[in-house]
């Protein structure tokens, strides 16, 4: 009884959302939720997946690379003549990179953090923001992290481009105050998830002895489960955040008061 009341407290039918990211673990469990809550939802990802065939009527499929301009520019120009509109766009898409010490980070591969986390939030806010101006209504939502609040041990390249994602968001929010667009971040904790996993395992590959010590999980003493951070994403999108705006909303368990 009290999951289908969660289910049905936000509306979203008769709008289209736009998650990049859309095959991730958390991309995934916002296209249910999205879905689920009557959105029609087109689904960005670099590899097109079968993941939510059971959507087929509200969902569609587009590969494309964020981090590539004219890939971006492509496919919102195919999602608006799909869809004839973008109420909601969510930058689900990002990857952890490897760990290691400033020092010893190789550059190509944070430049690659770069090119997903930042450029390509920056590139689908470029190209959709037009949209949502003309319709003088929309929904933005970035991922932050708790990374990109607090300094890391071995997380510089996932880290600093996190805080450059924060900061995005709100110097876009101060430019769409007035026209109707919302823009805002969210910045998860540990989630569990196959990033989640992938950094405990360059954790292990730095730190020989006991990894997990830079594994903190906070008060509740567990990692997120997706759907967790898919329900404070759902809420910023909705009418209910209707006065939020510019503002990142931590959903760690209380892991930073630690």
């Amino acid at each position: 009884m009290e999951q289908k009341v969660l289910e049905n407290f936000l509306e979203f039918e008769g709008k289209t959302a736009v998650v990049t990211g859309a095959c991730g673990g958390i991309g995934s469990a916002i296209v249910r939720k999205l879905c689920k809550n009557g959105a029609r939802v087109a689904c960005v990802d670099r590899e097109e997946g079968d993941s939510f065939k059971e959507f087929a009527e509200s969902t569609a499929m587009f590969s494309a690379d964020v981090s590539d301009e004219e890939s971006v520019k492509e496919t919102i120009e195919q999602i608006k003549k799909r869809f004839g509109q973008i109420d909601i766009l969510i930058n689900a898409a990002g990857v952890g990179g490897m760990c290691a010490r400033t020092e010893e980070y190789v550059f190509s591969d944070f430049k690659r953090i770069y090119e997903i986390n930042v450029f390509g939030t920056f590139l689908m806010m470029k190209y959709v923001l037009p949209v949502m101006q003309k319709q003088q209504k929309g929904a933005i939502v970035n991922f932050g992290s708790v990374s990109g609040q607090r300094g890391y041990p071995y997380e510089i390249g996932y880290g600093s481009s996190k805080w450059a994602v924060i900061g995005m968001t709100k110097n876009a929010a101060c430019e769409n105050g007035k026209n109707g667009v919302r823009i805002n971040s969210v910045s998860p904790g540990w989630v569990d998830t196959n990033m989640m996993k992938k950094t405990i395992k360059g954790y292990r590959s730095v730190v020989k002895n006991d990894c997990m010590e830079n594994v903190n999980l906070g008060p509740m003493e567990r990692p997120a489960k997706a759907e967790e951070i898919a329900h404070a994403v759902l809420f910023l999108c909705s009418d209910k955040a209707s006065y939020l705006n510019g503002t990142d909303i931590l959903v760690d368990g209380g892991k930073t008061l630690e």
